[in-house]
This record gives structure tokens, C-alpha cells and sequence, in this order.
């Protein structure tokens, strides 16, 4: 039904494309966040290249606790405002960070992150948490990255809603 192996897309866009409708498609009829968030990360996570965590931290109401991920063990909870994650779910914007010992204030989790994006997921004005994904690879998230994923994290969303 759904590949585990990466995608065969033949540009960065077009991979993205192929990801969503796979994602649609794994998220269809089902409003459980904690299911849609345990795919989701899979899927991602083996479509992708060069990454080494995918996942989610949810807002308990106070601060991010880890969700589903794939990857290795991932820190427990995160302030707002802290690391990539909590800058990312305060200031409502994705993060794009080329290099991770570069952003003040940093969370090392796995030490072999190098770069990371986190897209915050809002339905309407209520923070639902983030989407966090790692790369062992410096300067591996750009535009196309940050397009793919926001339009990723808008599926997931939806798919909370859904009927």
C-alpha cells in the first residue's frame, strides 16, 4: 500500500508532490492524532533522504512533549521559545536552520544533527505543537524543503479535522 523505500521523483518539487499524496492517502478517514502522527513520521521519515529523526512534539498546554517520531530517543519536553521547537511553536514560524550549533540556544538531542526545520502546526489560533525533522547533514533543509514540509504539515493538520 505505502512504499518504505524513498520516492523516485526526479526533482525536489516533484518529490514533495508525490509525498503529500501518499500522506493524503495514509491520513484518509482517520481523526487520531496519535495514529496519524506515528505514520506520518514514518512515512516521512523513509521517503527522505539524509535524514536521522522526524516527528512530533505536541503542546500539552504549558510546553512541547515529545510524539511519534522515528529516530533516535528525542528530548521529553521543550519550553516555548526554546530551541528550534519552541522558537518555531512561539513564533508561529517555520525554522529553517543550516547549521544547528550556529542557533542560539540549540537543544542537542542527538548529537548528530547538524541541521534541522520545524514547521509549527496551528489550527487556527490553538498551537497543536511541531513538526520537527533532523538532518545528520549540514545545510540539508532550503525553500523547496520548507515548501514540501509546511504543505506536509498542513496535511496533518487537516487530517485532525477531517470528518
Amino acid at each position: 500500500m505505502f512504499s518504505a523505500a524513498p520516492l523516485e521523483a526526479t526533482s525536489k518539487p516533484e518529490l514533495y508532490l508525490e509525498l503529500a499524496e501518499q500522506a493524503r492517502g495514509l491520513l484518509h478517514g482517520e481523526r487520531d492524532r496519535i495514529a496519524n502522527a506515528a505514520n506520518f513520521a514514518a512515512l516521512v521519515y523513509h521517503a527522505l533522504p539524509d535524514l536521522n529523526w522526524a516527528g512530533f512534539y505536541f503542546f500539552d498546554g504549558n510546553e512541547l512533549v515529545v510524539g511519534p517520531f522515528q529516530g533516535q530517543p528525542a528530548c521529553i519536553r521543550i519550553a516555548l521559545g526554546a530551541g528550534v521547537c519552541g522558537t518555531a511553536a512561539a513564533t508561529r514560524q517555520t525554522q529553517v536552520v543550516r547549521d544547528v550549533n550556529a542557533f542560539p540556544g540549540h537543544i542537542a538531542c542527538d548529537s548528530a544533527s547538524r541541521s534541522e526545520i520545524v514547521v509549527p502546526l496551528y489550527d487556527g489560533e490553538r498551537l497543536i505543537g511541531v513538526w520537527d525533522v533532523d538532518s545528520p547533514r549540514l545545510a540539508r533543509f532550503d525553500a523547496d524543503d520548507r515548501a514540501g514540509m509546511e504543505r506536509l504539515a498542513g496535511i496533518f493538520v487537516d487530517s485532525l479535522r477531517a470528518a
